[in-house]
């Protein structure tokens, strides 16, 4: 049987952060939604969504806060245990970081203007 889940390694610009879980990465950036006329005529329109990645860090001490709410050209990798790597590039924090100290934890999303599988 393959792998298809569990371990995964995420890294801003080379560094490497600890997940707790929660990874997410789009599978498209197009989307279809439907153009339904009065007559029940149905056709399709498409739209672009921002390419993402987001997760759930373990925050240490020497967490790299300042880089991540800070920088706007980050390069995000986010190495999946089925093997596949999603590419976030020209990357900012998109929203809130709130740092969760009872579980030493913070939720995160970033925005890119590109992202692709290599």
């Amino acid at each position: 049987m393959a792998k298809i889940a569990g371990t995964c390694y995420f890294k801003i610009d080379g560094l490497q952060l600890s997940l707790t879980g929660g990874i997410e990465v789009p599978m498209n950036t197009r989307v279809n939604d439907d153009v339904i006329g009065l007559d029940g005529s149905v056709d399709r329109k498409e739209t672009h969504r921002a390419p993402y990645t987001k997760g759930t860090l373990k925050v240490p001490k020497d967490f790299p806060v300042d880089k991540i709410t800070n920088s706007d050209n980050m390069t995000i990798t986010s190495e999946l245990a089925n093997g596949q790597v999603y590419v976030l590039s020209e990357a900012w924090l998109f929203g809130e970081a709130n740092h969760n100290a009872e579980e030493g934890t913070v939720d995160v999303e970033f925005h890119g203007s590109e992202g692709f599988y290599q």
